[in-house]
């Protein structure tokens, strides 16, 4: 028993209503169950109930045990004074108000519907990574794609709120935030922590000084990473070192390079080497002088998509790591990458962008975005194909990852409409 399915209990009012009385043998009707409050203070605001003729107006509490009143400290915070009802699993201990009058308690315990208790025991005891994989057809397709839509909102209003906040700690500052975040995402995930780092020791005020010149981004970019070689006489590389001594000297660089090994190549692909991804971050930089207004004002996907395919430096088209000329040719940063990028970098600016100015076209914008890339194939969207969500573009996989990752595996079927659909009842 947990305090979740209670209030799903309460909210829905699945059990024996009729003739209701509270533990102190007072008459009550429920009028209104109330509004469930998702931030600090009572469970459920602006309820309303009858009790023994008289109708009360304020907030219900949710708890396991009566006793949790004085193990949450209730008492002693003034906005549970606006309590009217106590709802309860198990009375275990009368709540007296600072005014001395008896919190009047309603316990489920022996009311409440079983078969709702059973169905939700039987979704969190399941072993399956989708709890409800089992049961999964038997609800509605409108249901299922109505989650589909409200999970995909919730994960870009979540990305959207990383930006925010990143743009916080940029003092409004919209170029450079946009150059941070689409730089943490050139490390595809496993460097995506060295990237963030690298844009916050170089920031876009002295990229944007040196971007006529791709060799210099690259000097400034490599040279702070700690990926420069020391002891080469590669003349790629002595102009590089070269460059970069004195522009760390220049603008006060030199205390806070990287070190080498905090840059991840063990079982990747070549293609995807940090060495390579920075070339190709400098020339996206090179390319693209006010990367923020591009992406905001792009006419069209396909112009979006070209930004983001780019080829690395004449360098970097034979050579992986510095010193090693490579056996072919280095690919550039195709079609799938630029999706990638165009789907964690690209959407989630324009949506915090929207957010902030207040333009829901801009956000139907950012959807459109998603919905020109095809769907991500993974282990997660794999499950969800198993179970019939036939999906076809990145916006569907999106919300599948978001569904899975921020319900499925924190077993929330509470909060789920499938879940909540099931709990409440084993048919369509």
């Amino acid at each position: 028993m947990n305090e979740d399915i209670l209030s799903f209990i309460w909210r829905f009012q699945y059990f024996a209503n009729e003739a209701l009385c509270t533990d102190e043998g007072s008459q009550l009707s429920i009028l209104r169950t109330g509004h469930r409050n998702a931030n600090a203070g009572p469970d459920f605001s602006e309820a309303r109930v009858n009790i023994e003729d008289c109708q009360w107006v304020g907030s219900i509490e949710i708890h396991v045990k009566s006793s949790d009143w004085f193990l949450h400290n209730h008492e002693t915070d003034p906005a549970y004074e606006t309590v009217i009802l106590h709802v309860v699993w198990e009375n275990d201990r009368p709540i007296i108000r600072h005014d001395g009058t008896l919190l009047p308690t309603l316990t489920l315990k022996n009311i409440v519907n079983q078969s709702v208790l059973e169905r939700y025991a039987t979704l969190q005891d399941e072993t399956e990574t989708i709890p409800c994989a089992s049961m999964f057809a038997q609800v509605h397709d409108i249901q299922k794609y109505g989650m589909l839509d409200r999970v995909l909102l919730e994960r870009l209003d979540r990305k959207a709120a990383l930006v925010m906040d990143l743009l916080s700690n940029n003092n409004n500052d919209w170029e450079e935030t946009a150059y941070q975040w689409l730089g943490r995402h050139f490390g595809f995930k496993l460097n995506d922590a060295p990237f963030a780092r690298l844009t916050e020791i170089v920031p876009w005020k002295i990229i944007r000084k040196h971007r006529e010149k791709v060799n210099q981004i690259e000097a400034l970019l490599f040279g702070c990473a700690g990926l420069i070689p020391t002891d080469s006489n590669d003349p790629y590389i002595r102009q590089l070192r070269a460059e970069h001594q004195f522009l760390s000297a220049k603008y006060g660089l030199k205390d806070q390079q990287m070190n080498g090994h905090e840059w991840k190549n063990l079982r990747m692909r070549p293609a995807g080497f940090p060495t390579v991804r920075l070339a190709q971050f400098a020339r996206l930089l090179h390319k693209n002088g006010n990367l923020f207004p591009e992406i905001i004002s792009a006419q069209s996907f396909s112009s979006l998509q070209g930004m983001f395919q780019i080829e690395q430096s004449d360098y970097w088209q034979d050579h992986y790591l510095f010193g090693k000329k490579s056996k072919g040719k280095v690919p550039f940063l195709g079609k799938d990458s630029a999706n990638l990028l165009i789907v964690n970098g690209a959407v989630p600016l324009l949506v915090a962008y929207a957010k902030h100015r207040q333009q829901p076209e801009l956000l139907e914008k950012a959807i459109y975005w998603l919905s020109e890339i095809g769907t991500e194939k993974n282990r997660i969207t794999r499950e969800w194909e198993i179970l019939g969500m036939n999906v076809k573009t990145a916006a569907d996989s999106q919300a599948l990852i978001e569904w899975y990752n921020n319900y499925c595996t924190f077993r929330k079927c509470l909060e789920c409409t499938v879940g909540a659909t099931l709990v409440r009842s084993v048919s369509p």
